[in-house]
């Protein structure tokens, strides 16, 4: 280590703690991405596990969005739950976090995106996340409200993909810290 290095290291440890909001967070930033890690897990195991009882039902769901070709709303239909599942098993076993955080993030775009067209072409039906969907009377959609939920659930995955390090994390067991 050259002095110069050593210096900066010798500075970094008499540098005092950040106060505040930041300073918590600096502080406590491995037991928040636990957290973020448990919480978006959650939300993969509850959409996937209410799937995975009536993989045609779900594949029904996604042949009411009207927006993938026949040929693939059945692969889709059934493979869906088993990848949301996959997401949320990683999380709680802390592999690949950021990986699986960025995937999370894409996934809820994509469900977002399917939601928000069903909206601007006016096909009422329930977005079928969790269970089962299905049509619904014109006036009964939930649009806003599902939207405004996978914004919600967003902000877990950005915080993990941000900050993937956790505590009871197998990849920091096994890798050390994540880049």
């Amino acid at each position: 280590m050259t002095s110069m290095a050593s210096k900066a290291a010798a500075k970094d440890k008499s540098a005092p703690a950040a106060g505040g909001i930041r300073g918590f967070v600096d502080s406590n930033q491995q037991w928040i991405s636990l957290v973020m890690r448990l919480l978006l897990a959650a939300m993969w195991l509850n959409y996937s596990i209410g799937k995975l009882g009536s993989p045609e039902t779900n594949a029904q769901s996604v042949r009411d969005f009207k927006i993938l070709p026949e040929s693939l709303v059945t692969p889709f239909g059934y493979a869906q739950p088993y990848f949301e599942m996959a997401l949320g098993l990683l999380l709680i076993l802390g592999l690949g976090t950021r990986l699986v955080a960025i995937f999370s993030a894409l996934l809820l775009l994509v469900y977002i995106g399917g939601i928000i067209s069903l909206g601007a072409r006016g096909i009422a039906i329930s977005c079928g996340c969790g269970g089962s969907g299905g049509l619904v009377p014109k006036g009964h959609t939930r649009y806003t409200l599902d939207v405004l939920r996978d914004l919600l659930y967003m902000v877990p995955a950005a915080w993990l993909i941000w900050k993937p390090a956790s505590k009871l994390s197998l990849e920091r067991a096994l890798l050390g810290d994540p880049i």
